[in-house]
């Protein structure tokens, strides 16, 4: 594999830090959560509704963004989604009751769900398609960056200041990667620090050349008649949702299992985000060097995405745990398998469809996800309400995590299914 050029490398970084900034400003309710329980009298019903109201509607913003994006490009796309998300960050400091809280997570869900429509598409622009899952792990390790910084700032900010000043000060971090994105940013036909050879070298796939003469517009509802876009939106709506999980209720788990304070830095939070880096990172290399060593590009993520289906299913194992890191140690396997496998999905879009419908099919496959994350959070709020009355909240934990478990696995075979060899579509095939 040729390495990344100079300036794709500048692209790379500043998605990777995009994406950073999008999960902290998303996570910090998640580290908030036993403070704001009693600050608003939340139950774990209500915590669930309040998280299922952001997916709804992050959910509907990556249909409205993924199609935007196409419309308006990658550069004027992400600014819109980050001015929205940021302003929306901050203002939950605002929020004085429950309604206000449920304001400020619909206008942090539409702004957010602008972020991986973008990326996938940037990554697509700057990128030859035999090298885009390892750029797209490494900017999506943002995802588990951000998770790692969080456990650590919000704390330490929540200890010193208070909950307020933690969404303040998260969620401010958007304003000062907005500069570095208007100033350093541009697709590569425009980018005036673009050298011709690295120019040649993103567009040196043969169909990536035809692609960029045809001009011809695809209808949004003619994307929902190929089994490929159904094969990317299964994958999402089956495993996106286990993320979320991950992000949500890890910090309650290990609050309630092993009295973890939620007012220190969460060691093994961030041990457990750390190491999903790794997942992100490798997963994408995984298959790209496959396909380096010669296999089709369909097998290359499918054995890819099948190892790191069964790389999760230890975490049924979990809350058998009685040591707090012996569970951290299977958290961490799965979530690290939970980024490889995203990795890889992501780059199954671009594998089948061409760039001018892109970040059209990364908002719908990314909606499907959101609706599943929006279905899972009510689920786990009856699961764990219910067997907290009866006075065994573990048991409760103890079936979310089969569920995590056997997800990734259900979806691999549904995928391969509706698309065996996962076949770039014709779009004007009659």
């Amino acid at each position: 594999m040729q390495a990344i050029g100079k300036y794709r490398w500048v692209v790379v970084a500043l998605l990777f830090f995009a994406t950073s900034i999008n999960y902290i400003d998303r996570q910090v309710i998640g580290l908030l959560k036993p403070v704001l329980e009693k600050q608003f009298l939340w139950d774990e019903k209500t915590f669930g509704y309040i998280n299922s109201i952001f997916q709804f509607f992050y959910a509907g913003g990556l249909l409205i963004f993924g199609r935007l994006i196409d419309k308006i490009g990658t550069k004027a796309g992400y600014t819109v989604s980050i001015i929205i998300w940021s302003l929306a960050a901050v203002f939950h400091a605002l929020a004085g009751s429950t309604a206000g809280f449920i304001l400020a997570r619909v206008a942090l869900g539409l702004g957010e769900s602008g972020n991986f429509p973008v990326a996938i598409k940037a990554v697509a622009e700057w990128f030859p398609r035999r090298e885009r899952a390892f750029a797209t792990g490494i900017f999506n390790s943002g995802t588990n960056i951000g998770a790692v910084i969080a456990p650590i700032l919000v704390p330490w900010i929540l200890g010193v200041y208070g909950w307020k000043q933690a969404f303040i000060v998260t969620g401010s971090l958007g304003f000062i990667w907005l500069i570095a994105w208007r100033v350093f940013y541009e697709i590569p036909s425009k980018q005036k620090r673009l050298s011709k050879m690295e120019y040649e070298y993103i567009h040196s796939d043969a169909d990536e050349q035809i692609e960029a003469l045809d001009e011809r517009r695809v209808s949004w509802a003619r994307l929902f008649t190929f089994r490929q876009t159904w094969t990317f939106v299964v994958g999402k709506f089956l495993t996106d949702p286990i993320w979320w999980f991950f992000l949500l209720w890890l910090p309650d788990y290990f609050s309630g299992s092993f009295h973890l304070d939620l007012k220190k830095p969460g060691w093994p939070l961030v041990i457990i985000y750390s190491i999903t880096s790794a997942g992100s990172i490798g997963g994408g290399y995984l298959s790209s060097h496959f396909i380096k060593i010669g296999w089709p590009v369909y097998k290359a993520r499918k054995i890819a995405m099948l190892i790191f289906a069964i790389c999760v299913l230890p975490v049924v194992t979990a809350t058998y745990a009685t040591n707090i890191w012996v569970a951290v140690a299977l958290i961490s396997l799965a979530a690290a398998s939970h980024q490889a496998w995203s990795a890889n999905i992501f780059t199954t879009a671009s594998d089948m469809f061409p760039k001018k419908t892109l970040s059209s099919v990364v908002g719908i496959g990314g909606m499907a996800g959101s609706v599943g994350g929006m279905i899972f959070p009510l689920i786990v709020g009856y699961i764990l309400d219910y067997f907290k009355h009866a006075g065994n909240k573990a048991a409760g934990y103890h079936i979310i995590f089969i569920i995590c478990g056997c997800a990734y696995l259900v979806a691999w075979l549904l995928m391969h299914v509706l698309s065996p060899r996962m076949k770039p579509i014709d779009l004007y095939a009659s």
